[in-house]
């Protein structure tokens, strides 16, 4: 069979059962050579960013997967989705009928992959270092709630929150919250380069060229104890230039998986091939989302209607068609359709797209018309069809005669730090969730401290409707609070939707686990990842 499609749960609240086994050095199926998993991703250090692993610094998807790998969280998502699960604790909950106060316990006899034990306080360290280094555009927000950490003896730890979360389990499992050793990783400082140690199923080494990561081998920690089932003994994660190297090298045998990014051609291809063929392709649920995110402050687009005659202009349908095919779906808002608590905000208020509409908000507004706008994009980070994306929107906006759109291509390396300091007045970004839910496709983009470093602010969102959200742990309770921040994004446009995509995992036919090897948030999870036998 050339393609498999999984059906798995991508809505948060469906309690999945865990199917891994608890880890360590045993049960291991793998062997022989290293599994090759191929990705585009690129690990940069730069004057910017020297401090590319670390987790107090990085807030990528890509470098996050690698980060989950080797640095273990008290929680993580389980194998089959739902709520998650202890993972370096024995056990975690909260304590208190308000969900201000959360306590966890270690599991007995863990230790770090040189030896050293882990304990409650390598725990409070890992998480004062990152709220203490407080990187401006990184992970830290997903632990603005903490107030204080407390310790028990050496296993137990419990978490002070400023009001309640029922969020914090699910951004405990993220790699902000990793658990380090401070004989590795300075309190107050980050760790510059590509050295990487933690507590989790592997260790990594790291082939570097020109500041690149080039490679990373991943080898089975013999110390690691969790809830994680490693299937392999190594695996390595090989970064190609783009997407058709990376073909070119599973094709040829090079490599064994091709991960992200894959062209919407080589899916079509993979989605084509004869029954035969040695290489299949298995689609997922996915639950990233692309959208344009706007400096609020600059002149071009301060005034709302000129965003707002985007939102009215842009037609997201043949966005995705002649782009994306089947392997995407229009978004008419931050969070994705399968996520409780989703609403078509945009939709609602602008419906089809419509150029006297546009046109009635910019006169209203007095507008002189065109609006003279340059979109900015990565060429290296979202996928070969993230330059014809943005050609198609600067054809539908200069189509309207309401705009004068010229589009700029960046890679990744200066694309990052110039839109976290401002430079650009509109520019293409995609956002693969920490977490599977509502919360994490919102407070990140406005809450304050937000990742994009955008200036919009509005207090009833931080304020009232953000903290309302987050007292409700039945997440279908807190719907009311989510759809009122989903109507004021829609009024306000800071940020403007486009469509959000599924995921894809190509693999030679002897390699077993791929059913497992991406959960719905685009985690790469390689301990999932064997060798079988092909045909």
């Amino acid at each position: 069979m050339n393609r498999k499609t999984l059906v798995l749960p991508a809505v948060i609240g469906l309690l999945a059962p865990v199917l891994a086994a608890c880890g360590g050095s045993d049960g291991s199926s793998g062997g022989g050579d290293a599994i090759v998993v191929g990705t585009t991703d690129a690990v940069t250090a730069s004057k910017d960013a020297p401090a590319p692993l670390d987790p107090a610094y990085a807030y990528d998807a890509g470098i996050w997967n690698i980060l989950r790998q080797t640095v273990q969280t008290l929680m993580i998502q389980p194998r089959g989705e739902g709520e998650p699960v202890p993972e370096a604790a024995e056990s975690c909950g909260f304590t208190d009928t308000g969900n201000e106060r959360y306590a966890c316990k270690l599991r007995p006899g863990l230790k770090f992959a040189n030896g050293d034990d882990v304990t409650a306080k390598d725990v409070k360290y890992s998480i004062d270092r990152a709220r203490n280094i407080n990187v401006e555009g990184g992970p830290v927000g997903l632990l603005s709630t903490i107030d204080t950490v407390e310790t028990q003896g050496d296993r137990e730890v419990i978490f002070h929150l400023k009001t309640a979360d029922a969020t914090f389990p699910y951004k405990l499992s993220t790699p902000v919250a990793g658990i380090l050793n401070p004989d590795d990783y300075p309190a107050k400082s980050l760790r510059d380069g590509f050295d990487l140690d933690g507590s989790g199923p592997y260790t990594m080494s790291a082939e570097v060229k020109d500041d690149q990561l080039v490679s990373a081998v991943f080898t089975k920690n013999p110390n690691y104890k969790g809830i994680l089932k490693v299937n392999n003994d190594k695996v390595e994660l090989r970064t190609f230039a783009d997407a058709d190297a990376m073909g070119t090298a599973i094709d040829k045998g090079d490599i064994d998986v091709m991960s992200r990014t894959m062209s919407p051609e080589q899916i079509e291809k993979l989605s084509a091939a004869s029954a035969d063929s040695d290489v299949d392709l298995v689609e997922m649920p996915g639950l990233e989302i692309r959208y344009l995110a706007f400096n609020t402050d600059a002149p071009a687009v301060k005034t709302k209607a000129v965003r707002q005659a985007m939102a009215q202009v842009i037609n997201r349908s043949e966005l995705v068609s002649k782009v994306y095919g089947s392997e995407a779906e229009p978004l008419f808002s931050l969070v994705p359709a399968s996520i409780i608590g989703h609403s078509n905000s945009f939709f609602n208020k602008y419906g089809d797209p419509s150029k006297a509409k546009a046109t009635a908000l910019l006169n209203r507004a007095n507008i002189t018309t065109p609006v003279k706008l340059t979109l900015h994009y990565t060429t290296d980070h979202y996928g070969s069809a993230t330059k014809k994306e943005f050609e198609q929107l600067r054809q539908q906006l200069n189509a309207s005669g309401l705009f004068d759109v010229s589009i700029k291509g960046e890679a990744w390396k200066t694309f990052r730090p110039a839109e976290q300091k401002g430079t650009y007045d509109v520019y293409g970004m995609g956002w693969f969730p920490d977490f599977p839910d509502a919360d994490n496709y919102l407070a990140p983009f406005l809450d304050k401290d937000n990742f994009l470093g955008s200036p919009y602010a509005n207090s009833e969102i931080r304020n009232t409707l953000i903290p309302e959200s987050r007292r409700q742990a039945d997440r279908l309770s807190a719907s009311t609070s989510l759809t009122d921040i989903q109507d004021i994004v829609a009024d306000d446009v800071p940020v403007l939707p486009l469509w959000q995509g599924k995921q894809y995992v190509a693999a030679r036919d002897d390699i077993t686990g791929t059913a497992y090897v991406l959960n719905s948030s685009s985690t790469l999870q390689l301990w999932e990842l064997g060798r079988g036998v092909s045909g």
